[in-house]
């Protein structure tokens, strides 16, 4: 059955809205003439009306609902009559949407996940040969953070196929790909048989890559293997449990800084380790031992600020919270780059060869392409 409209009545600056399922929703004058059906071109969608070109005190001269069953309302400027489908005012009732409680799309996880990698790994031909496989990858890039690609083509740049089934990628200075090798006088760490610490890229970035695909080519070396934390978990650990520290986190800025000898650019970027959400979800997690700048924040806080960005990175290498393991020719190792901090323990570079190609993708891609498929 069909929710509908069971009386309206005028409340203030608002129409009050009794539904047949017993909900009220209270719909805004200013509201509702913005939303006005005849408001948006018909083509490209984009809303043609200013709201800018009425007064902030239009209201309803009449309002009922019609034979057609849709809510007529003739406003008090503009000679306007404004005509709403029930079905509409239902799906985008901001009362009943605020009411309900929300519910976060991530599935946190911890060390427990080693045990089954097979659940965040999905096989190369299943992406590129349906929509259900495609799907898939998405959704454990969106609710798990991670996902493994298998049995990839190992030739380079091959990895441009299956990430062209989400959208394109996004080009940075790295170039793309980026080649992830040992480099003699390295601009970056990642260039190196060094062990790398658990991190995000780019954190110096204002808008950091939302996505990171790691695709192995080679790895023949001693050493060299891939951890990866989820920093949402680790977040979320602080907040139920360390509420000062997780505060501190949250609340302060901390000053990142590109650190690349080849560039002409100076970049860097102000950003909390723990950044939220309108609904006080986890947003970003920025954090980077190797390019954190000297930080500046008010000496009333230096002390604090650094015992909870210790305790927060100690907790990122937890083995509590991390996975281990080793990437093997034809992975691509995708994750939330913005989630999902990655590392590799130290490797030989004289015992063999390891090299990965990399590539970015900002996260309106991924959850776009997902809300899209899905619907």
């Amino acid at each position: 059955m069909s929710v509908e409209i069971s009386k309206v009545s005028k409340n203030g600056s608002a129409l009050n809205i009794e539904w047949s399922d017993g909900e009220k929703s209270n719909f805004n004058f200013l509201w509702l003439r913005d939303n006005c059906p005849t408001a948006h071109d018909k083509d490209s969608r984009h809303r043609m009306f200013n709201i800018l070109e009425v007064s902030t005190n239009i209201e309803p001269k009449t309002y009922k609902v019609n034979d057609e069953g849709k809510l007529e309302i003739a406003w008090s400027e503009g000679n306007h009559i404004s005509l709403y489908e029930q079905a509409w005012l239902r799906k985008n009732c901001y009362t009943i949407n605020n009411n309900k409680k929300y519910v976060s799309p991530y599935h946190l996880w911890g060390s427990s996940l080693q045990e089954n990698l097979k659940s965040i790994s999905i096989e190369h031909d299943e992406i590129i040969n349906s929509d259900e496989g495609l799907i898939k990858w998405l959704e454990l890039l969106h609710h798990e953070g991670i996902a493994i690609v298998k049995n990839t083509p190992i030739e380079k740049e091959s990895a441009f196929p299956v990430l062209n089934r989400i959208s394109h990628t996004r080009e940075t200075f790295f170039k793309t790909p980026f080649e992830v090798i040992n480099v003699p006088k390295p601009n970056n760490s990642a260039y190196t048989a060094h062990a790398l610490r658990n991190h995000m890229d780019l954190p110096w970035f204002e808008n950091p890559p939302g996505y990171q695909f790691l695709h192995c080519l080679i790895n023949s070396t001693e050493g060299g293997n891939s951890s990866a934390v989820d920093a949402f978990a680790v977040a979320d650990y602080l907040r139920k449990n360390e509420k000062k520290i997780f505060e501190t986190l949250v609340n302060v800025p901390l000053k990142f800084r590109d650190k690349d000898y080849t560039q002409d650019a100076h970049r860097s970027f102000y950003g909390s380790a723990i950044s939220l959400t309108k609904d006080g979800d986890y947003n970003d997690i920025r954090f980077s031992v190797a390019t954190m700048d000297a930080l500046d924040c008010h000496p009333d806080l230096m002390d604090k600020v650094y015992k909870a960005h210790h305790r927060f990175g100690n907790l990122l290498h937890d083995d509590r919270f991390q996975i281990k393991f080793r990437l093997e020719p034809g992975d691509i190792f995708s994750f939330n780059n913005r989630r999902i901090l990655h590392g590799r323990t130290e490797f030989n570079p004289n015992s063999g060869h390891r090299h990965l190609q990399g590539y970015y993708m900002d996260r309106d891609e991924i959850i776009g392409r997902l809300n899209y498929l899905k619907k």
